[in-house]
């Protein structure tokens, strides 16, 4: 069973807020505040290799910014999905290689900022492999591109590797490589609501006063 999870983390190892040091409008290492772009390279240098010696893949990164903090989003999964103990796990290690990172080279992120650690929900598209082989059993949409046009197509999968999924419809069983498929979306099927967990509000929380501060 896949469980959604999340853990924050607002502060430096001092337990005070994360200030930049550099002048006004540039963090530690000289970086303007505004280059999202740049700080989500330097934060994928420093996360991603933690998420995968943890056994993970690294499904997304994201910055963007809250009133006075960024937040930095990371997603990771696994085959047979990650349960909430591993996101609070993963989130600890994360946390101290962003510490160690910054006390060693500068703001990895300047000012304060909360990170947010979780699983993938089942509205994040299906682009990879392994994603559509994660999901094997589930229902999916998906739009087939051809040299007549592009149709939609729903239908259950029922194998995947590396080149090909297996997709089966009203229309039977076909076998489609990935270059003819656009991203595939999971439908939520009601009658396996009891079966699944399929991501919804259960979060871990490593800063129980984060949520009081915002109010």
């Amino acid at each position: 069973m896949t469980q959604r999870g999340r853990a924050t983390r607002p502060t430096g190892p001092s337990g005070r807020p994360r200030r930049s040091d550099g002048p006004r409008g540039t963090d530690r290492g000289g970086a303007p505040r505004g280059d999202l772009a740049a700080r989500r390279t330097r934060l994928r240098e420093v996360i991603e290799p933690v998420v995968t010696a943890a056994g993970y893949d690294l499904e997304d990164l994201s910055v963007s910014r809250a009133g006075r903090r960024h937040v930095v989003r990371v997603i990771v999964d696994a085959d047979g999905g990650i349960n909430l103990d591993a996101v609070a796990d993963v989130s600890r290690a994360v946390s101290a290689a962003l510490d160690a990172a910054e006390e060693a080279g500068g703001d990895i992120v300047a000012g304060e900022y909360q990170l947010e650690v979780s699983s993938p929900g089942v509205d994040r598209p299906l682009t990879l492999p392994r994603h559509w082989r994660r999901n094997v059993g589930r229902l999916v949409k998906v739009t087939l591109r051809g040299e007549a046009g592009d149709r939609q197509l729903t239908g259950r999968v029922t194998a995947a590797d590396d080149e090909r999924v297996e997709l089966e419809s009203d229309a039977g069983t076909a076998t489609h490589p990935y270059a003819e498929l656009g991203p595939g979306r999971v439908q939520v099927e009601f009658n396996r609501l009891d079966d699944e967990d399929l991501g919804d509000d259960t979060d871990i929380d490593d800063d129980e006063d984060l949520e009081d501060e915002e109010r």
